[in-house]
């Protein structure tokens, strides 16, 4: 089965309803080749024997257009929207022919040295119009006639590569209002790009998620999108296509969320030490508990890269800019870091770095139509000085320069907090009393709270679908709209499980609601008595002023 078009949806855009242009594309291929096929039968059903007997070639060429023909239709080729190369990233170079000896969409390939087809079907997958390598392998078996046995082709052979579509592609961004409901799962660069990862995808929106969150830079510095800067990492990138990627998100009604991980960088920081953090004591790159990872977070050259990675994103079509790692070093000999900004603008704070950058990119990246989030800690909702000092990340200043804040508030990562011995299975405590926190400090704001829950089972007992229904019900009690999975593995069989119940039970689950701390403390006292209390004053304590 081929896999460009799961099914036939329309994408809407603002007022408009748009059919798919895959689908669309497909069938008009289709249409196209039909007539052909139809002269093609009549022709073979009024040769009489000996005519048939004496062309040979005739009957093979039928066959062959045949099985071209059927090949082609299959191949849900894409009419590429009309091209801006000033504005479009170049992702793939290659041009379809127009010569009138090939088939449309097709080019051919002389094999140079014996090579597998599996390799030459990989090759060309960024310039074709299927999303699966093995799904344009078939493709080229059936247009070659080469037998599934048959796994290399020899030096001087020539392939007919079909399903080629022309580049760039170019894809737009589908306007979203910040307070649609998003249900999300989170996928590392390398499994979006690989054919798990699209069937990963397939399954989630099955199950009616309609959200994919996606790494285009992971905190170990590396690209998963062919962008180029004096400053890139020169890794494999796993999605060597982006605006073909986005788009097959798009025609499942998926919105595509791009992740950066800003100023964690270890490619940035081990080669281009000179941007990393400065140690004041041995005046080399300063190291986080032993670790070269972090960039200067107020060096404007490392601020710059970030940004013209995320606008160069926006125009490749993605829907969202997530900014991870919006802050400084929080661990560490805090007072051996030296930073740019403590001699460029020495009165500022980190908080001070950390807004002004906000600022810029937001500015920047808004006319390009994206919604721009950040993922700050779930403990910041207390805003603690110890937390404001080391991080930076002010949230009630965040919130002028984003559309949405995604506090990560995994309970089991609140070890020591409250007095619980086993945080992780309070799922109702931590995260009621983060949301309201958080929903508190950023009232009046506009910013809204879409949190990142724990779709894992460290330090929990209790990890399973109801885990999973325990976390989105609570969120969404305390006014959070939508949510956002992460599992680093990419394992989300809990959430696979968990969301027919909230398919079923729509009014507990979805929609928006305005926080309802005395719903919440009553059903918690149920299950968790000693959480009561402490959740039922958190709104109380949250309007006290914390940190300056």
């Amino acid at each position: 089965m081929l896999h460009p078009v799961p099914h036939l949806p329309r994408i809407k855009t603002g007022r408009q309803w748009l059919a798919n242009p895959l689908v669309t594309s497909q069938l008009r291929m289709q249409k196209r080749y039909s007539g052909i096929n139809a002269i093609v039968r009549i022709t073979s059903e009024t040769q009489d024997k000996k005519s048939m007997q004496s062309s040979p070639v005739r009957t093979i060429g039928s066959v062959i257009t045949l099985a071209f023909i059927f090949a082609i239709s299959g191949c849900g080729v894409s009419k590429a929207a009309t091209q801006n190369p000033a504005s479009a990233p170049q992702s793939a170079t290659a041009a379809v022919p127009t010569s009138p000896a090939l088939p449309p969409n097709t080019i051919s390939y002389a094999v140079e040295k014996t090579e597998p087809v599996s390799a030459i079907a990989h090759h060309y997958l960024p310039q074709s119009s299927v999303m699966l390598a093995s799904d344009l392998e078939t493709q080229i078996r059936n247009v070659n006639h080469l037998p599934e046995k048959q796994l290399y082709v020899k030096k001087g052979q020539t392939l007919l590569i079909p399903c080629i579509e022309p580049q760039p592609i170019v894809e737009h961004s589908v306007p979203m209002a910040k307070d649609e409901e998003v249900r999300a799962i989170y996928l590392t660069g390398a499994m979006a790009g690989s054919a798990k990862g699209i069937k990963i995808i397939q399954h989630w929106h099955e199950v009616g998620g309609n959200s994919v969150v996606f790494d285009i830079k992971d905190s170990d510095g590396s690209l998963s999108v062919p962008f180029e800067d004096a400053l890139a990492p020169h890794n494999h990138r796993a999605i060597p296509n982006l605006p073909k990627f986005v788009r097959y998100l798009h025609s499942m009604n998926l919105h595509a969320i791009a992740r950066i991980a800003l100023f964690r960088d270890e490619h940035i920081a081990r080669d281009h030490s000179e941007l990393a953090v400065q140690s004041r004591s041995t005046r080399q790159p300063w190291r986080e508990n032993g670790k070269l990872v972090w960039t200067d977070t107020s060096n404007p050259q490392v601020q710059e890269y970030d940004i013209a990675l995320a606008k160069w994103v926006a125009k490749s079509g993605a829907d969202e800019i997530q900014f991870d790692y919006v802050r400084f070093p929080a661990e560490g000999n805090q007072a051996d870091a030296k930073f740019h900004f403590q001699t460029a603008h020495p009165d500022w704070k980190r908080a001070d770095v950390i807004a002004d950058f906000l600022d810029r990119a937001y500015q920047q990246l808004h006319p390009e139509g994206v919604l721009v989030s950040l993922d700050v800690f779930g403990i910041m909702a207390w805003q603690r000085n110890v937390d404001l000092a080391h991080t930076g990340q002010d949230i009630v200043r965040m919130a002028k320069y984003c559309d949405v804040l995604s506090p990560m508030i995994y309970p089991s990562h609140f070890f020591g907090m409250d007095g619980y011995a086993h945080p992780g299975d309070e799922p109702e405590h931590f995260i009621g009393t983060s949301m309201v926190r958080f929903e508190t400090i950023t009232a009046g704001s506009g910013v809204v709270i879409r949190p990142w829950l724990q779709a894992f089972s460290w330090r929990t007992k209790s990890y399973s679908p109801q885990y999973i229904l325990r976390q989105v019900s609570t969120a969404r009690d305390q006014g959070g709209i939508g949510f956002l999975f992460w599992n680093a593995r990419n394992d989300y069989s809990k959430p696979y499980l968990a969301m027919p119940t909230m398919q079923a039970h729509a009014d507990k689950y979805f929609g928006k609601r305005p926080p309802q701390i005395a719903v919440t403390a009553a059903v918690t006292e149920k299950k968790h008595p000693k959480a009561t209390v402490k959740l039922a004053k958190a709104k109380q304590a949250a309007t006290v002023p914390l940190a300056k």
